[in-house]
């Protein structure tokens, strides 16, 4: 049996996925007011810059990838228009639900799609634009999830990967205790739920930082890749072209 990491722990490969359903399972119902708490309303700035560096153009196609509760399918929806489309896709299903309903509830019915990434359900050269925000830490197999949105892209398609990463080296100490002591805090008092946010906190430090990121995506297929550091590096938004 291979292992990986589940946070800290030291998981079966066959485990980690259910491990990750629990955390968003629980967390589901209050996951947009703990974006807003835990960021001091900076996601919505970093999806914000993420939408403008997409570049989208009316009658583009775009697979959005643990999307969530909806925020970048619904902003690029609006970039699309009506001759475009985007897939909003998640893995877990109350997530998806959360995210489902709340764009029906803005006036958006989106294609809408339980998938692992890991082996997407869709045909080769499919999108224009792959995005994956704040999911790719979860997944078990990230080269094997890389390499599956570069297949589903166009040649010249781009792959958006926002994640959080390493932050600049003078707010580490900090930024650890505002993560171990803060975050599993307000877990508690908001969501019920310490060990979700705890998790969160050790994922961040267990994901690859901006550089292996970066040599991931090349290993993958994309040709170029582009770092845009937000924050001071807590979040990474990484670019790549499928040449």
């Amino acid at each position: 049996m291979s292992s990986t990491h589940f946070g800290y722990q030291t998981v079966d490969e066959n485990e980690k996925a259910g491990k990750v359903r629990g955390v968003f399972d629980s967390v589901a119902s209050r996951y947009d007011v703990m974006n807003d708490l835990m960021s001091m309303g900076l996601h919505r700035a970093w999806k914000a810059y993420t939408v403008a560096v997409a570049a989208l153009r009316e009658g583009d196609k775009v697979l959005d990838i643990a999307g969530g509760t909806g925020d970048l399918a619904k902003a690029f929806a609006k970039k699309v228009g009506e001759r475009g489309t985007v897939v909003h896709t998640d893995i877990n299903e109350a997530m998806l639900r959360q995210g489902r309903d709340r764009l029906i509830d803005k006036g958006l019915a989106l294609p809408t799609s339980i998938c692992d990434a890991e082996s997407l359900p869709f045909a080769t050269g499919s999108f224009d634009l792959v995005s994956v925000a704040f999911g790719l830490r979860n997944m078990t197999h990230k080269d094997r999830a890389l390499a599956e949105m570069c297949r589903v892209l166009r040649p010249g398609g781009r792959l958006l990967v926002l994640e959080f990463s390493k932050v600049a080296e003078p707010l580490q100490k900090p930024y650890d205790w505002y993560s171990f002591k803060v975050l599993p805090v307000l877990g508690k008092l908001v969501a019920g739920d310490a060990d979700s946010y705890r998790y969160l906190a050790e994922s961040i430090r267990m994901h690859p930082g901006q550089q292996e990121l970066k040599a991931m995506m090349k290993t993958a297929g994309f040709g170029h890749v582009d770092v845009h550091n937000l924050s001071a590096g807590v979040v990474a938004l990484h670019v790549g072209i499928k040449c």
